[in-house]
């Protein structure tokens, strides 16, 4: 089939989450627990655009933080526990939560990536040249 065959996603989020391709939304978009595919058995879009660096694994830490520390004080102040019953509970807790939405934000970060066709930064020379001129005929 044709690439402009396929609808791609309107929700990134919900197509991300689920580990779908953004562009056919049948083809899978990880390969393992967090290493993307190559490309989309389906469609065969190519992944190699995506790059969501290290977004997920802080989005997982920020939204896990709170709820994990919120357990912790509760934990400490209510049976004042020692150190490794918080070891052997709020540890395990935190990285099981972090691990659990680390793949669903991975996915919705590369979907959002194709969705709003993220692509790298670049400097737009002419563009400062302009606004230099602009600001060089301002002071005369």
């Amino acid at each position: 089939m044709e690439p402009s065959n396929y609808t791609p996603t309107e929700n990134p989020m919900l197509t991300g989450i689920l580990g779908r391709c953004p562009r056919c939304q049948q083809g899978h978009l990880f390969r393992g627990f967090l290493s993307l595919a190559p490309s989309c058995e389906v469609c065969g879009l190519d992944y190699s655009f995506a790059d969501p660096a290290d977004g997920p694994a802080f989005f997982a830490m920020t939204i896990v933080a709170v709820p994990a520390l919120g357990f912790a004080l509760w934990l400490q102040l209510t049976y004042e526990p020692p150190i490794w019953v918080h070891i052997i509970t709020t540890l395990p807790l935190t990285i099981g939560s972090c691990m659990l939405l680390l793949r669903p934000l991975k996915g919705w970060l590369v979907c959002s990536q194709y969705f709003h066709k993220a692509a790298e930064g670049s400097i737009d020379h002419e563009w400062h040249a302009r606004a230099k001129r602009g600001r060089d005929a301002g002071k005369s």
